[in-house]
């Protein structure tokens, strides 16, 4: 990225503007509070810290009111080579506080000469929410790995609070997975045992939410790198539903 010239737009955003823009046909045939809706990820965001790094995933479904914008969304969003912030609320203010956090940490690094801390990053995070608190919507977790504390989970969700925890949910579908939470997680679980109970646990919200759905984007950080994994929908774990 060029720190001096950063981007005003990624292509998602400017995809999701398009699909905005509805014919005169769709306007007689689309009622128009569904036309004002503004688009938003409406998500299962997931996190988990493990002894060594943390494990992180999402659904990919972008919805504006009760239509779905983009099946395939990316919400797992990379700040710097090892942290990322997942994103839920409004796709078009968790973008931007995404690209200011991004080049805000990129100057810190060069200015500094190291990758920033995870807790930097979520307090870059955590200021941008709790300035714009009247005018964004937007909730987020920001995790990954730096050399001093290991890998970190911290949870911002409206409001612009900020609290590290192991394990951690937000969007919309998180309200049916709690009680899975509550009774499947358990502290110093391994790298394969925090990756099924991640996978899982979005699997049920898709079933359930219906604001969440395509597949399950699951990343891996530790002190190696970066592992991402993309789980399609016909390959998620099967789950009894009504």
């Amino acid at each position: 990225m060029d720190v001096l010239n950063p981007m005003t737009y990624d292509a998602e955003e400017d995809q999701l503007r398009d699909r905005t823009k509805y014919s005169q046909m769709d306007k007689h045939l689309i009622p128009v509070e569904f036309q004002q809706q503004p688009v938003s990820t409406g998500t299962t965001i997931v996190a988990v810290e493990y002894d060594g790094g943390v494990i992180i995933g999402a659904d990919t479904r972008t919805s504006s009111g009760t239509f779905v914008m983009n099946r395939f969304t990316d919400k797992l969003t990379q700040l710097t080579d090892r942290i990322f912030c997942l994103r839920s609320g409004s796709a078009a203010d968790t973008q931007a506080i995404a690209q200011v956090v991004t080049y805000q940490l990129d100057f810190l690094s060069a200015e500094m000469n190291e990758p920033p801390l995870v807790r930097i990053a979520a307090n870059c995070v955590r200021r941008m929410i709790y300035q714009y608190r009247d005018d964004f919507l937007a909730g987020m977790i920001v995790a990954g790995w730096d050399k001093k504390l290991g890998g970190q989970v911290y949870s911002c969700p409206l409001g612009g609070l900020l609290v590290r925890q192991p394990v951690t949910l937000g969007g919309s579908g998180s309200t049916y997975i709690w009680g899975y939470l509550d009774n499947n997680y358990r502290p110093n679980m391994t790298q394969q045992e925090c990756y099924d109970f991640v996978l899982k646990g979005i699997t049920l919200a898709i079933t359930r939410d219906g604001s969440s759905g395509g597949c399950a984007r699951i990343a891996i950080i530790n002190k190696d790198g970066v592992e991402r994994i993309d789980v399609l929908g016909n390959d998620l774990p099967k789950v009894f539903d009504l």
